[in-house]
């Protein structure tokens, strides 16, 4: 299997960061234009977490923001349990403080990375 380009997988880590930087009534707009549910936002930032070491190493990502990149990583893992549902729904996203703390640290990054988090949500193909 070819390794998709160093760019590529950039912006799919900046993508997923997007997503979990935003207000929780954009999350919810983005998840229901693209009928898909909240535990999709851990899916996609558990995808683009596992290139970031990567991409560190190719000087492609600041290696000072590992450190959060793994602390969301972490916390959602946390949020993971079998007794945790409830915090992978659309309210959980403006109420739980798993989310907060996920948002706080994917706005920091992004501004590490870009000079500003609030970006335009990604378009993303939902296959069925």
């Amino acid at each position: 299997m070819e390794i998709p380009d160093p760019s590529f997988r950039r912006r799919l880590l900046i993508e997923s960061l997007t997503v979990v930087a935003a207000e929780a009534s954009v999350q919810v707009t983005w998840l229901d234009r693209h009928g898909v549910l909240a535990d999709e936002i851990g899916l996609d930032f558990d995808d683009a977490f596992r290139m970031a070491g990567r991409l560190a190493e190719e000087g492609l990502l600041g290696r000072e923001v590992l450190p959060d990149i793994r602390a969301i990583g972490a916390i959602f893992h946390e949020m993971s349990g079998q007794d945790d549902v409830r915090r992978w729904t659309k309210n959980a996203l403006s109420t739980d403080e798993g989310r907060q703390q996920a948002r706080r640290l994917a706005r920091k990054i992004l501004v590490a990375e870009l000079g500003e988090w609030s970006l335009p949500m990604p378009e993303i193909c939902v296959v069925r």
